[in-house]
């Protein structure tokens, strides 16, 4: 059976992505993907009039079996592959698949290589220098020593942070798809977050206050991670929130619904609007002296993220210059809880 025009019409009606039919150099069929990024009038006129690019103007024509990546059809720096299958009886069809998401996958996997690379080198090489130095032939005063000593230890110590942080990282994002199937008591996180903050807390002279709800049901979560959310947000609280004039830190459980919200507010600096989009990004950093100076690896929200996104829950961070940060994390009651 021969393939007429109207079939071949619904056949690419029931693509997502634009597909064409194209009979010599003639648009004769295009579905609704198609004339939404080439134009609503592309069907029955001249092929140049739907594909204004010459390399996929040639492709197309030649009636070939091809497939290539062309750039700048529908905007300047959109790519994608152009896959063209000739079918039958002078018809060719054409498909435009669109690669942007694998293009962002790679780029992020290429920033986040070379953001872990400069993390790493810059403790190590503070390393290698000072190790270096005490490794030379010569006498060293003892206070010279006990002070390389101690940054080679910071350093050192910093370098495995920035190591767990990142098989963390890489662990939950392998289980990302398997439901956590734990009953967790909110409360007791938000407890267990604020003790382990106590060392922290005194070195920052700042105060944690705990307002849990009583009565909770337990929401359906995996403990541990759960435990290093709060672990997290807790901490940046302490050191980014903390200030001379604001110390207080408020660690909340309440329920919302068929939610439990667990918040962190502090009423510190505050941080800028055009930041916030951005702060759950691998390596991003507000202030990246200060974070490094207050032992942060930059990886800390973007874990929050990961872990709030398996428990199928909801992050929002909200902060106004001047008035402290909050952050909230709402997760789903344990089904069996309701």
């Amino acid at each position: 059976m021969l393939l007429s025009i109207d079939l071949a019409r619904s056949l690419i009606g029931v693509l997502d992505e634009p597909a064409l039919i194209i009979e010599g150099a003639r648009t004769a069929a295009a579905n609704d993907a198609a004339k939404s990024l080439l134009g609503q009038r592309i069907e029955d006129s001249d092929l140049r009039f739907a594909i204004r690019h010459p390399e996929a103007l040639r492709t197309i024509l030649a009636g070939k079996v091809a497939d290539v990546e062309v750039v700048g059809i529908g905007s300047a720096d959109r790519p994608w592959l152009l896959s063209v299958r000739p079918i039958e009886r002078g018809l060719t069809l054409a498909r435009l698949i669109d690669q942007s998401a694998g293009r962002a996958a790679e780029r992020m996997r290429v920033d986040f290589v070379a953001n872990a690379s400069h993390e790493l080198r810059t403790p190590l090489a503070t390393i290698a220098g000072y190790a270096e130095t005490l490794a030379d032939e010569g006498e060293v005063d003892e206070q010279t020593r006990r002070r390389f000593g101690s940054v080679i230890q910071c350093e050192a110590r910093r370098m495995l942070r920035i190591v767990e942080d990142l098989m963390s990282l890489s662990r939950i994002e392998a289980e990302r798809f398997l439901a956590p199937r734990e009953a967790v008591d909110l409360g007791e996180v938000a407890r267990l977050a604020a003790d382990h903050a106590g060392p922290l807390i005194e070195k920052r002279s700042c105060t944690v206050e705990l307002k849990i709800e009583s009565g909770m049901p337990p929401v359906a979560g995996d403990f541990a991670q759960l435990l290093q959310t709060a672990d997290n947000l807790v901490g940046n609280a302490i050191r980014y929130g903390c200030t001379q004039e604001n110390a207080a830190v408020i660690i909340e459980v309440r329920r919302d619904g068929d939610r439990a919200l667990f918040s962190v507010h502090d009423s510190g600096d505050g941080i800028a609007a055009e930041h916030l989009p951005r702060l759950t990004e691998r390596f991003y950093r507000v202030d990246a002296a200060r974070s490094r100076d207050s032992g942060g690896t930059g990886l800390g929200l973007a874990i929050v993220k990961h872990i709030v996104e398996r428990h199928r829950g909801r992050l929002t961070i909200e902060s106004q210059l001047g008035q402290g940060t909050t952050v909230q994390v709402a997760l789903p009651f344990e089904a069996a809880a309701l």
